[in-house]
């Protein structure tokens, strides 16, 4: 074991506080990643916090992280030192169910191995990029394109993927019309992908604060959900409606926008339940969905569309040592649009 400096939460009550953590020795089919950006996404203070369930302390979160291969195992194949790469919300999975097979990793039958917070194979804890260093099995790295920055490539390995992959599945192209409920941290990417796949792309907001940088990022339209006439001059306007955000919404009035056979997508992940009436997808033959991640091979996909069409997430760069402040400033929608650590400051 080798043991990195990181910034790690010792209980769900407590703030994060610099310390250290354990890496496993390099394996034959291990990348050793020396950090250089991790971003803040608000799964990891749902997490921290236990609001998804009780955690083992202390816990080091993070899930999008970039950086720059140091070393490798005698067998790796996929990587070589000095190449960038990043690692999202999966460091493992069996690799043999029907889900692995076809490309769903995060829908591994027999359990994902998340990137903080989880059971490894070899019976450990994982710990997250909040870290100088971190040890992924090859096949769970991927490359970063060199048109993408590192620091505003790092919330890809989330928000990027956690839109992209429904987006894609759903159909969204050309002639698509797209709601995407939210401007924040997964909302500012669902706008950006949305427009280049050529969707008509409509943000909902609770206000319209954030109006201009809607219409920056790509989106066509922008409506407050605060206005009630909102809901009645856009019923049946959606063929997809994604919804970002990680609160309690009132699914029968957004149900009501979607089109004939339109699905409205959840990605946001609410502590508490969502009720919905039946008769709201009865009606226009709609759907409710939930989208996780991606896979691994979709990932990739989704840093070289990303690189192609000049997508990037939008950041405010921090050293390790504003963490806390940082999540309170997530907590109060005080971010445009994603806070990304500095690794180089997780040792100062």
């Amino acid at each position: 074991m080798t043991r990195v400096h990181a910034y790690a939460a010792p209980s769900e009550a407590a703030p994060l506080e610099k310390t250290e953590i354990e890496r496993r020795e390099l394996g034959p089919h291990d990348v050793l990643i020396d950090i250089a950006f991790a971003g803040i996404c608000h799964s990891d203070i749902h997490t921290v916090r236990g609001d998804w369930g009780p955690q083992t302390y202390p816990l080091s979160p993070g899930h999008e992280i970039a950086g720059v291969v140091s070393a490798i195992g005698s067998e790796v194949t996929r990587h070589a030192v000095g190449d960038r790469v990043g690692v999202g919300c999966m460091v493992n999975s069996c690799g043999e169910c029907r889900n692995c097979l076809r490309g769903d990793e995060q829908f591994c039958s027999n359990g994902a191995v998340m990137t903080y917070g989880a059971t490894d194979r070899d019976g450990t804890i994982t710990q997250g990029g909040y870290s100088e260093q971190v040890v992924v099995t090859e096949s769970f790295v991927v490359r970063i394109p060199d048109g993408l920055a590192l620091d505003a490539a790092a919330p890809l390995l989330c928000a990027g993927i956690t839109t992209y992959s429904p987006l894609r599945h759903w159909g969204v192209g050309p002639g698509s019309r797209v709601a995407v409920v939210g401007l924040g941290g997964l909302g500012h990417m669902g706008v950006q992908i949305a427009h280049a796949l050529g969707a008509e792309v409509t943000v909902l907001s609770q206000t319209l604060s954030k109006k201009d940088d809607g219409l920056r990022l790509g989106a066509d339209h922008y409506y407050a959900t605060s206005d009630p006439e909102t809901f009645r001059d856009l019923r049946s306007s959606f063929d997809v409606i994604l919804n970002t955000v990680s609160a309690v919404v009132d699914l029968r009035a957004y149900l009501s926008l979607l089109d004939v056979g339109g699905s409205m997508v959840c990605v946001g992940a609410p502590a508490e339940p969502l009720p919905v009436q039946v008769m709201s997808l009865i009606g226009g033959r709609r759907s409710l969905a939930g989208s996780n991640i991606g896979g691994i091979q979709e990932t990739q996909e989704m840093l070289d569309f990303c690189a192609a069409k000049g997508i990037a997430a939008e950041i405010e760069v921090i050293p390790a040592s504003q963490i806390n402040e940082a999540y309170e400033r997530v907590l109060a929608s005080d971010v445009r649009y994603r806070f990304v650590i500095d690794g180089s400051t997780f040792a100062d």
